[in-house]
């Protein structure tokens, strides 16, 4: 499955943050590698990749909004689920127009 590549601008608009927010985010977070082999992320992986909290990804879980797995005891997020979700997103129409 081809990897879907956001511009960070509308990456921001989708979170509702300003964009220098997020940049000031992933300047932060540089440090936090991951393992980007990975193809099950735990929701604190998955809501690092998109720059949101674990509560905001649990309700994106819990919701259905995006597509996680249970195995055993632990919930696990398909990391093409990630890029997946942005894109329903975004074609929602959730992107506020650029004044």
């Amino acid at each position: 499955m081809p990897q879907i590549s956001l511009p960070l601008a509308q990456i921001a608009r989708l979170l509702d943050i300003p964009e220098e927010d997020l940049r000031a985010l992933l300047a932060e977070r540089t440090d936090v590698q991951g393992d980007p082999t990975l193809v099950g992320l735990t929701v604190a992986e998955a809501a690092r990749r998109i720059g949101i909290g674990r509560t905001k990804m649990y309700e994106f879980v819990a919701s259905g909004e995006i597509r996680s797995v249970k195995i055993g005891a632990l919930r696990r997020i398909p990391a093409e689920a990630v890029s997946d979700f942005l894109s329903q997103r975004s074609g929602a129409g959730d992107l506020v127009a650029a004044a």
